[in-house]
């Protein structure tokens, strides 16, 4: 696809102002009627004596806001394409633009630097400012809204703490900060050198535990050297979050500390982490997003149709809701392992990139 004439000029700033001021209107929009509905529902959960006004607006709906946000910005991306370029479409402007030269190619450069530029900070937003953000709404929620709902218990926890040593609880409180029946063995490659039993195992500070009643036994061919104690200050390669993960954790974690965390536990052994890969790659196939909704929605509503904007909208409204669907089942099927996370992430992009395809080709010339 050739382009000529890429300097931008007026009708290209016209469509990007137009592009972005609809997307932030509608956005902005849209935000004020969920925290209105939002504020209705947990009212009740509000109006007690431990809540502040100061606590519910900055430590909630302050972090609340960017992560709606993120979550359906793709959908008002679509929705805000929809929407001016029909009314292009209806005062025949799209018409006079092509009527004195300009291709429709050339027509798609300032709405593909409008996708652009929202996917850019939607990524950005997404990646590192989002994440702690979420960390702050989450521990509002865990204490006022879904009590009870952050991890606290762990049972039968299994893990490598680093190559040859692998450590085990049978069950853990973090409200205690103690691990019981807690048990760590050292491998020479598949030959058992030294095996840790312990009646409880109690956490101190990052990577600081304190071994209580432990025996130590140490294996030396046929031979068996026992080393009983009551208390053991020790230093384990290890921390709590690591085996008390919940659903939501990996929405508190910037882009790089969850590829680092993946990373980690997957070489520890941890199964347990196909929410986090998904999160992960969703973060970069949402950004890719942008683009796919934006040619399929100018590809759509470029030109006259006897339903007029309502048609346009619903089109627009039906294929921006199946795409959002689409992604929750496909992000089922990577939880439950049947696909790979990373193609689960980029299915729905990779089926609308087809669909996009197709419009953009039958729009006109």
């Amino acid at each position: 696809m050739k382009l000529k004439g890429l300097k931008l000029k007026r009708i290209d700033r016209y469509i990007i102002r137009q592009f972005l001021g609809t997307f932030v209107f509608a956005m902005t929009g849209i935000i004020l009627i969920v925290v209105v509905f939002d504020v209705n529902e947990k009212l009740d959960k509000f109006m007690v004596p431990e809540i502040t006004l100061r606590e519910i607006v900055m430590d909630y709906y302050v972090n609340f806001i960017p992560y709606f946000l993120s979550m359906f910005a793709s959908l008002f991306t679509f929705i805000a394409v929809i929407f001016f370029t029909s009314k292009l479409a209806d005062r025949s402007e799209i018409i006079a633009m092509l009527s004195t030269g300009m291709s429709f190619d050339r027509l798609m450069l300032p709405y593909g630097i409008s996708a652009g530029i929202i996917a850019l900070v939607m990524f950005v937003l997404s990646a590192y400012v989002i994440p702690p953000a979420n960390e702050k709404r989450l521990e509002f929620e865990y204490s006022y809204i879904k009590k009870n709902k952050k991890v606290e218990y762990a049972h039968n926890v299994q893990l490598e703490v680093e190559p040859g040593i692998f450590a085990y609880f049978d069950r853990y409180s973090n409200s205690s900060r103690m691990g019981y029946s807690f048990s760590l063995e050292r491998f020479d490659g598949k030959s058992l050198v030294s095996r840790l039993t312990a009646n409880s195992i109690k956490y101190d500070s990052l990577y600081n535990w304190t071994i209580i009643d432990y025996i130590i036994r140490d294996f030396d061919g046929m031979r068996e050297h026992i080393t009983p104690g009551t208390r053991r200050d020790t230093t384990l390669q290890f921390v709590p979050a690591d085996f008390l993960i919940s659903e939501n954790d990996c929405e508190t974690m910037t882009t790089p500390e969850l590829k680092t965390h993946i990373e980690r536990q997957k070489k520890r052994g941890i199964g347990n982490i196909q929410t986090f890969e998904i999160e992960y790659h969703k973060r970069f196939a949402n950004a890719f997003s942008f683009f796919i909704l934006t040619v399929i929605g100018v590809s759509l509503s470029s030109y006259k149709k006897k339903g007029g904007m309502g048609l346009n909208i619903g089109i627009g409204l039906g294929l921006s809701f199946s795409y959002i669907l689409f992604m929750t089942v496909t992000s089922s099927f990577a939880v439950s392992g049947l696909v790979s996370p990373m193609i689960a992430s980029w299915i729905p992009n990779i089926i609308y990139t087809f669909i996009a395809v197709y419009l953009y080709r039958k729009a006109p010339r």
